[in-house]
């Protein structure tokens, strides 16, 4: 399964998220810079358990190099679809996760996701002198998170089977759900060899979850509430999936747009995208100026052909956002 897009949209640009991909993208260029050096680059900045557990190795590192490698093996990648994958799945999970906590509250809570992982995998392969790098434990703490704040979203999830790529629409609490479990599966089968860092995973999940309860019954800092005011966003999502409603015999559909204060005052465009079903799949929709609260925009010959009368129209309702 592969995650497209979820479903919630976030209040504030993810500056905290954005700038977490950006320096993965970073480090993964200077690994490549390394050319031959690359396997004493990755050895040193990546996570060994044998440089904390056998003296013999232990004795070529020094103490700041083997606490630097706890956190600097979550900010290096094996290749480039390692490095894709990862920021992927952190740029669908880890906004809306950054936009719950604040941006200062959700980097403390990154790192020790991905610190936790580096730990469960250290403390699983206790003598392992194979290098465990890549983002994956701290972004399993992040969907972790995501699956308790936001067990009712979607994710659109692409599907490879055969020749075909359906593109269907999964409850992010079963699809993460799915994901953790196959990560259990993966780990008790791979027992003993080297490989992906499975047991990094779960204990970021794992963790994220716990750490995701302290962090909310701590109140946020001003300065992070400052940094929210800042980083609200202006204006809502230009594209929205509209699902309409109908009842009984009403040839009519009904649905909901949202909208911001500023678009609100000043109108705003829209791509609107409606299920298959009805005459115009996906279109522009413009949002007149000083639009209220309740309001609604009537787009005729878009509802329902009901016993062959003429078809009925589509009630969009505005929905304004704080």
């Amino acid at each position: 399964m592969i995650p497209i897009r979820d479903t919630i949209r976030s209040k504030n640009y993810p500056v905290v998220n954005t700038a977490i991909i950006a320096l993965n993208v970073l480090f993964f260029i200077v690994e490549l810079a390394h050319g031959e050096e690359l396997n004493r680059f990755i050895y040193t900045y990546g996570l060994v358990p044998a440089k904390y557990t056998v003296p013999a190795i232990s004795a070529y590192f020094t103490p700041g190099q083997q606490i630097i490698s706890l956190v600097s093996f979550m900010f290096l990648h094996g290749g480039f679809f390692h490095l894709l994958g990862n920021m992927w799945s952190l740029y669908i999970f880890g906004d809306n996760v950054e936009d719950r906590l604040g941006p200062l509250r959700y980097l403390l809570f990154y790192l020790l996701c991905g610190l936790a992982s580096g730990i469960s995998h250290l403390l699983i392969n206790y003598h392992s002198k194979i290098p465990t790098i890549g983002a994956s434990g701290a972004i399993a703490g992040v969907m972790g998170a995501y699956m308790i704040l936001y067990p009712k979203a979607k994710i659109l999830t692409l599907i490879p089977m055969f020749f075909f790529f359906p593109l269907v629409e999964i409850p992010a609490v079963f699809f993460l759900g799915i994901w953790f479990i196959f990560q259990f599966l993966s780990a008790a089968s791979t027992a003993g060899h080297g490989g992906v860092a499975w047991w990094a995973h779960i204990g970021g999940f794992i963790f994220g979850i716990i750490f995701l309860k302290m962090f909310l019954s701590f109140k946020e800092r001003p300065v992070g509430r400052k940094i929210r005011q800042i980083t609200k966003k202006k204006r809502s999502e230009r594209i929205q999936v509209i699902r309409p409603v109908s009842f009984g015999q009403d040839p009519d559909m009904y649905g909901n747009i949202s909208i911001t204060k500023r678009e609100a005052i000043f109108g705003a465009r829209k791509l609107v995208n409606i299920p298959k079903g009805f005459k115009k799949r996906m279109f522009v929709l413009n949002i007149p100026p000083g639009a209220s609260e309740g309001s609604k925009l009537r787009l005729p010959g878009l509802g329902r052909k009901l016993n062959g009368e003429r078809r009925g129209d589509f009630y969009l309702k505005i929905k304004v956002e704080d």
